[in-house]
């Protein structure tokens, strides 16, 4: 399944009728916001975050 630019247009013409100009650009900086912070969470793993099977031994 292709998209060309002609169905994009379409696409991005429906988004626009559906959120109005006003509400896109808090939805991008959300989504941006939303994969900044995935990658920073995969490259940069927390310790405090990691399950040890210490506490599963009796």
């Amino acid at each position: 399944m292709n998209l060309g630019v002609p169905e994009l247009l379409i696409i991005l013409l429906v988004v626009l009728l559906l959120f109005g100009s006003k509400k896109i650009p808090e939805l991008a900086r959300g989504l941006g916001k939303g994969i900044r912070e995935f990658k920073d969470a995969t490259k940069n793993p927390d310790p405090d975050d990691r399950k040890t099977d210490d506490s599963a031994k009796p």
